[in-house]
């Protein structure tokens, strides 16, 4: 059974190929795909703007999953980056719903990534019944959502997944925050009270497979862990896993001067619990934060 990823060559989209290997045919939409080398996977380039060239891929697929989406921290909040960051996930969105209408066969089920960005700075704790922010990252995470909506009048079901912060080794959120660690400076960000949705590498993969294999699955799901944390909580637990102190807080006034409008990323967060996940059954195999991290830390 094909499984078309779109956006799919970053750190997510490689352990997700391994995941469906053996069980789908993975395919893999790039906008570069001469640079990446996927193992078991068939490579295809696309444009992330229209159906042309990859379009009758979507025909007779089992799924399509969109990761799609300008890397919110590859470049400073200027005016064009956050149109960029914008219109790369509305883009594709329309990209794979022109694929589908042309598609005599559609698809089973499409899967639509998004944040839990969605529900704006959030300390109390929301799950998906919750409304949606009214700042940037939540007009994005709503018009990324929304980019893949009409599919659903096609009769193909559809699952949205508002992801938290990943904590996989090879991605910047983690590597950036073990280093002041490493030089025992570590600690909490600004004040240390923003809300610290996390969630292991392998939880994010086993509940997306979940999705993707639960029929009755359809509308927003949160994958974040079930131990919702602060930053500070979170900075405490890291310490202690990496036996190192954790009292060096970074002062919110400097991480603003340095990243500008960038830093509501780290200083502000989302209590998202996933209410939903666990009542469809998913069982989470790293329930705890210490527990993922003395994993991915070993």
């Amino acid at each position: 059974m094909k499984v078309i990823i779109a956006g799919g060559s970053g750190y997510l989209g490689r352990r997700l190929v391994e995941a469906l290997k053996g069980n789908y045919e993975p395919v893999i939409l790039s906008r570069t795909p001469e640079r990446h080398t996927f193992p078991g996977a068939q490579m295809v380039g696309w444009d992330a703007r229209t159906a042309s060239g990859w379009g009758s891929l979507a025909d007779g697929a089992h799924a399509i999953i969109n990761l799609t989406g300008e890397d919110l921290a590859a470049r400073p909040w200027t005016k064009s980056q956050k149109a960029e960051i914008m219109n790369s996930r509305i883009n594709a969105g329309r990209a794979i719903v022109e694929a589908v209408r042309a598609a005599s066969v559609k698809p089973k089920v499409l899967l639509q990534s998004s944040a839990v960005g969605y529900y704006g700075n959030a300390p109390m704790p929301v799950d998906e019944k919750s409304p949606p922010g009214h700042d940037f990252l939540a007009e994005v995470c709503k018009a990324w959502e929304a980019s893949t909506a009409e599919v659903e009048a096609m009769g193909v079901r559809r699952v949205v997944f508002r992801t938290g912060i990943i904590l996989d080794p090879n991605a910047r959120a983690l590597q950036r925050m073990i280093v002041p660690f490493k030089l025992f400076v570590g600690g909490p960000l600004g004040s240390g009270r923003q809300a610290f949705p996390w969630i292991h590498p392998d939880d994010e993969i086993g509940a997306i497979l979940f999705l993707l294999e639960n029929e009755s699955a359809r509308g927003p799901y949160n994958l974040t862990g079930p131990q919702p944390l602060t930053n500070a909580e979170f900075a405490r637990t890291l310490g202690k896993v990496m036996r190192r102190p954790a009292f060096m807080p970074a002062p919110a006034p400097v991480i603003r001067l340095v990243f500008g409008e960038m830093s509501v990323v780290v200083l502000e967060g989302q209590s998202a619990v996933p209410a939903r996940l666990k009542g469809a059954g998913y069982t989470f195999k790293f329930p705890t934060a210490e527990a993922a991290l003395r994993d991915l830390l070993a």
